[in-house]
């Protein structure tokens, strides 16, 4: 009898134990939303909404008194670390993609209605040629937390800095000793480890392009240890009296908005912050270029989406972009 016992009460607890749960919280945040799911039972939603409103106050166009804000009116204002750390990625990025990556761009896509800031009324090519003696990260200088540029330079980090505030999530949850996590804002995603849930890597989504605002996933990915942001020309475009579709990328050599086949550009990397750049970068470069410089940065995954000349889908994979 204490044998049967024994065994029922073995059966008991094995039947208890439980599975492995995820925490999963979500909210608004950088004119978007967040999703965080992590392999621990705490809730660090204060503390990511903290996160949240200190990189906002430093790096938001959209907020009047945010750091970025007061620099672009030419007040002194001292820049914080994650001012900084933003800043010197941007400019190695720029300086790798010869500019086509340029958060002082954000004047000309004010102009053509794309920014925080408005149009300009009547814009011809006089004023964008004006506008473009002010445009160039080379001329913008950080020293002991002071920046230094032109009085007409506008810089915007928006480009980059959803991805920044995916790391800083993710980076928060690794000091908290969270292994396994998925963090998403707006699309831009970082994961480490494994859905616990699932027992499986996180699995995610690369979107089917549609010009009528409807969401549909193209492909689904598995991402372990790494960084995937996604930046599309199908959803903010301007089409002109013959009909040729415009990105809301601006090309930093001519300043106006880019013709490109380039629907969507899916960039894997260690971080998030470098993906979103440079998601961002080949919009402006075209497919070419991007293959070209693919070549010596075997770092960085990329998946795009293309209309070919019958104006038909197609896909390409390089460096390696996961199949599934």
């Amino acid at each position: 009898m204490k044998y049967v016992l024994s065994f029922c009460l073995l059966v008991f607890i094995v039947s208890c134990k439980q599975e492995p749960k995820n925490t999963k919280l979500t909210g608004p945040v950088f004119g978007t939303s967040y999703s965080v799911i992590y392999d621990a039972p705490e809730d660090f939603k204060k503390q990511f909404d903290s996160l949240f409103y200190v990189i906002n106050n430093s790096m938001s166009t959209y907020q009047t008194n945010s750091i970025i804000s007061k620099l672009n009116r030419n007040e002194d204002s001292l820049v914080d670390a994650h001012f900084i750390k933003v800043f010197n990625t941007s400019k190695d990025i720029y300086k790798s993609t010869q500019g086509a990556f340029d958060p002082t761009i954000g004047a000309l896509v004010n102009a053509w209605d794309f920014g925080p800031e408005g149009k300009i009324v009547n814009l011809d090519s006089l004023k964008i040629d004006s506008l473009m003696h002010y445009v160039g990260f080379d001329k913008v200088k950080i020293n002991n937390q002071i920046v230094s540029k032109p009085k007409a330079t506008f810089i915007d980090f928006n480009a980059i800095a959803k991805g920044y505030g995916v790391d800083v999530i993710g980076e928060f949850l690794e000091s908290k000793n969270v292994q396994n996590y998925l963090v998403e804002i707006g699309g831009e995603i970082r994961v480490k480890g494994i859905n616990v849930e699932k027992n499986s890597p996180w699995k995610v989504g690369v979107e089917q392009p549609h010009f009528d605002g409807e969401q549909s996933i193209l492909k689904a990915i598995s991402l372990k240890n790494e960084a995937m942001a996604t930046s599309g020309t199908y959803r903010k475009f301007k089409i002109d009296d013959n009909g040729n579709r415009y990105a809301h990328i601006i090309d930093t050599n001519t300043g106006y908005p880019s013709k490109t086949n380039l629907l969507s550009i899916s960039v894997i990397a260690n971080n998030c912050m470098t993906a979103d750049a440079y998601a961002t970068a080949f919009k402006a470069m075209g497919i070419e270029k991007i293959k070209a410089f693919l070549q010596t940065h075997s770092n960085l995954k990329v998946f795009l989406i293309f209309e070919n000349d019958n104006k038909e889908f197609e896909t390409l994979a390089l460096n390696g972009f996961p199949e599934q």
